[in-house]
């Protein structure tokens, strides 16, 4: 097989996505192994895709009935722009901590997606800022203003770019990790180190494409390196309430290494936090917990502290937000539970 330019051809193209399939990929045809990963493509486009020779496995173009294996490279280019890429302005309220010439720090609602994509097409955070503020420099991957981005469901602050060498020069201190960012989580069972350091590439879970995992040994190729720092603050019996401050940002990077250590996030329902994975068999205690799930019906993560260069002043500023009210309401419940229950670990 002859290898190609991706670039070459149609200028109407677009790569809308690029995959990489992990080890534990059993042979699949390259279209349904697609269709399992791109949400907003139908099969009849991904087919016509490779009708017109724009799917690429390792850099070169294959036919619809090739066969993905582990290691392989997959690109798809399709005729039109992703959704993503389809950014309409909305009038959604912003809550700004601080704000100057050159940037802006906004503490993120839980519930709100940073940016559209995989079926989050409107109400996310980039829509309400187009809507608020003109020309915002594109980072690396088109999306305005966004310097670094935290989940749908974790809550708290995160530093917006409104020019380019302010994008550039925040970028460098996220990419060379001299930003703090410290997030505070409840998560499941009695952590019983004081604090310490987890080290581990995170990489997508081969079987539930909605996950990542951690990558060891002689797999940690298929991951990309992370590390995350911890500490207890409280100890609540089945739960702890737990800080971690991050040296990497890859994706569920706290949700990830917690689960790895044998303490899933508190209400994690992507990786299982969601069951009672600690206590007793007692009726009032499965209660007790169903109505913590009630008041705080999202993983428990957020992101609470904020600190970085200024690109212009050269001033260190540091940020901070309260813990917001359902996660809060919730931590205090587990407190009360703690205090009065004879049932302790």
């Amino acid at each position: 097989m002859q290898h190609q330019d991706i670039d070459e051809g149609n200028d109407d193209l677009f790569e809308h996505h690029s995959f990489k399939a992990t080890k534990g990929q059993e042979p699949l045809r390259v279209d349904k192994f697609l269709m399992n990963f791109i949400e907003n493509a139908t099969r009849n486009k991904i087919q016509k895709a490779a009708k017109d020779g724009n799917i690429y496995v390792n850099g070169d173009p294959v036919k619809q009935n090739y066969k993905v294996k582990a290691g392989d490279e997959v690109k798809v280019l399709l005729e039109y722009p992703p959704y993503e890429n389809l950014l309409t302005p909305e009038d959604i309220p912003l809550d700004i901590v601080y704000e100057d010439d050159s940037l802006l720090v906004v503490n993120k609602p839980a519930g709100m997606v940073v940016h559209p994509g995989h079926g989050n097409y409107s109400g996310t955070l980039i829509n309400a800022l187009i809507y608020h503020f003109d020309n915002l420099p594109n980072n690396s991957s088109e999306r305005p203003g966004l310097v670094h981005r935290i989940d749908k469901d974790t809550s708290g602050l995160l530093v917006i770019a409104k020019t380019e060498s302010a994008m550039t020069y925040l970028s460098k201190q996220f990419f060379h990790k001299t930003s703090k960012r410290e997030y505070i989580a409840l998560v499941w069972g009695n952590v019983s180190e004081e604090e310490g350091t987890i080290e581990g590439n995170i990489g997508r879970n081969p079987k539930n494409r909605l996950q990542n995992m951690v990558y060891e040994g002689d797999d940690a190729e298929y991951g990309k390196p992370a590390i995350t720092h911890f500490k207890v603050l409280e100890s609540l019996g089945y739960v702890t309430l737990i800080s971690c401050q991050l040296e990497t940002g890859r994706t569920h990077q706290i949700r990830v290494h917690m689960k790895h250590i044998g303490h899933t996030l508190f209400n994690d329902e992507r990786y299982g936090g969601h069951k009672i994975l600690k206590g007793t068999t007692f009726s009032k205690y499965k209660q007790f917990v169903d109505n913590c799930f009630k008041v705080l019906p999202r993983q428990a993560l957020h992101a609470k502290t904020l600190a970085f260069e200024h690109p212009v002043t050269k001033e260190w500023m540091e940020f901070n937000s309260e813990i917001p009210e359902d996660m809060q309401t919730c931590i205090e419940k587990w407190q009360n539970y703690s205090k009065n229950s004879v049932h302790k670990i």
